[in-house]
């Protein structure tokens, strides 16, 4: 009898405002390295509860440009940054983060209950070069050289 291989389950999270490469680049290596790809995207309350500024693109545009991505299997609501809390809910096997996080005392913390639960944590290198803080910097120059 043939012994069914168990999918990986993966997931990460983002703000994803004025999607970009950088984003496309998260996702398509996250579903690279799982079976299953879920993505949470973080709603406008939580966005201004620690970013202090609401993003472009209202939650839903972004939660439905986010599902239309070939790579993602299922969104959900971010409305708070506990992962470990996602995980009770989620269960899945990894989770996939930009490697502008690592070392952080907020992830130093989670890769050891992760470790414990048996969830790897997949550090991904930061697109250089592009940004939604970026672009968001270049409009704001481009509107005031237009003003």
């Amino acid at each position: 009898m043939e012994e069914k291989k168990k999918k990986t389950v993966g997931y990460t999270t983002g703000i994803f405002d004025m999607f970009h490469v950088g984003h496309l680049n998260i996702l398509r290596r996250a579903k690279e390295q799982c079976d299953y790809l879920i993505v949470g995207v973080s709603t406008d309350e939580l966005c201004l509860s620690y970013k202090h500024k609401k993003p472009v693109i209202p939650f839903e545009e972004r939660k439905r440009i986010i599902q239309a991505i070939r790579y993602v299997d299922e969104v959900v609501a971010q409305e708070d940054r506990d992962k470990f809390r996602a995980w009770e809910t989620l269960k899945f096997d990894k989770m996939f983060v930009g490697d502008d996080w690592k070392g952080s005392p907020l992830f130093a913390a989670l890769e050891e209950k992760f470790r414990r639960a048996g969830v790897e944590i997949v550090y991904f290198p930061y697109t250089q070069g592009t940004s939604s803080t970026m672009l968001r910097e270049k409009l704001d120059k481009l509107e005031n050289e237009t003003v």
